[in-house]
């Protein structure tokens, strides 16, 4: 899977994890993967509750639009964020600086 998708209702996007990073953050990563380093440990779903609310900040979604789908013990993830297809699809490709077709 590249690092998003369109789906009928949003997208689904691939994020690898770096848990116990000194800040949040959500960045491109590599073709296949979004980048998100976040503060908190991957202990008792405390990096994915972290998670969400980055994913939705960073598309503009309200954090109940963003659902983990895939990955909740591992480091690579897969996630749904639901709105605009279109919409969402031109925030991925921005964050990508417009080189990658997801």
């Amino acid at each position: 899977m590249p690092a998003w998708r369109r789906i009928a209702n949003g997208i689904e996007i691939a994020v690898r994890v770096t848990p116990r990073a000194s800040r949040d953050a959500f960045a491109a990563g590599t073709e296949d993967h979004f980048a998100a380093r976040l503060a908190a440990p991957p202990v008792e779903g405390a990096a994915n509750a972290a998670l969400m609310p980055l994913v939705a900040k960073a598309f503009g979604v309200p954090k109940r639009a963003v659902a983990l789908i895939a990955g909740d013990t591992a480091r690579l993830k897969r996630l749904r964020v639901e709105g605009d297809p279109l919409v969402l699809e031109a925030i991925a490709q921005r964050l990508y600086g417009g080189s990658h077709d997801g």
